[in-house]
């Protein structure tokens, strides 16, 4: 295992398209493990980046993506609580698949720019993150596990936030070319 910093984990952090398929391609078997998803008061960051008013509820989803058993990332996915019955819905039936699958599989979509940020050791995010990864994993999160990245999707006008938070164990792997979830 590398060490994680930006540099070790820049490809990681910049790669477009789909996650979830570039990390199944690392091993034999790809797992979506759903910890939480339900409707929760918004974040400061996730209003910021959605646009939305300092009031309301967002529907949450937050998991962790496995490789061949091997926990490698956390991700939250944030979307204003009406969008899913209208442009989001599909997004309560999403269970454990990707969320890959409803990204990219609609030419409607958009995304934003990928932002890579380096999370506060005692932020709510991290702290949060470490709780849900100890449960699931019986494992600490690992002190190095700080470097995530998030972005912004756009359907019909409604935005939907996803932030994936990178394991050390990726840190000098190569997340490998893919073709856009559309192309295959």
């Amino acid at each position: 295992m590398g060490i994680a910093t930006r540099d070790s984990l820049r490809d990681w952090l910049r790669a477009p398209g789909s996650l979830s398929r570039r990390l199944a391609r690392l091993g034999e078997r790809f797992e979506v493990q759903v910890l939480r998803q339900g409707v929760a008061p918004f974040r400061a960051l996730e209003r910021a980046a959605l646009g939305l008013p300092p009031r309301g509820l967002t529907v949450v989803r937050e998991v962790i993506l496995r490789v061949d058993g091997e926990p490698l990332v956390w991700a939250r996915s944030a979307v204003h609580q009406r969008a899913t019955t209208g442009p989001w819905r599909a997004l309560k039936g999403l269970g454990t698949k990707p969320l890959a699958h409803l990204l990219y599989d609609d030419r409607a979509i958009s995304r934003s720019e990928l932002q890579p940020r380096r999370l506060s050791r005692h932020g709510h995010t991290r702290r949060h993150a470490e709780r849900q990864w100890l449960a699931a994993t019986g494992v600490p999160a690992s002190p190095q596990m700080l470097w995530s990245r998030h972005s912004v999707f756009s359907r019909c006008g409604a935005q939907l936030r996803v932030m994936e938070l990178f394991a050390p164990a990726l840190a000098g792997r190569q997340p490998g070319r893919t073709l856009d979830w559309r192309g295959a």
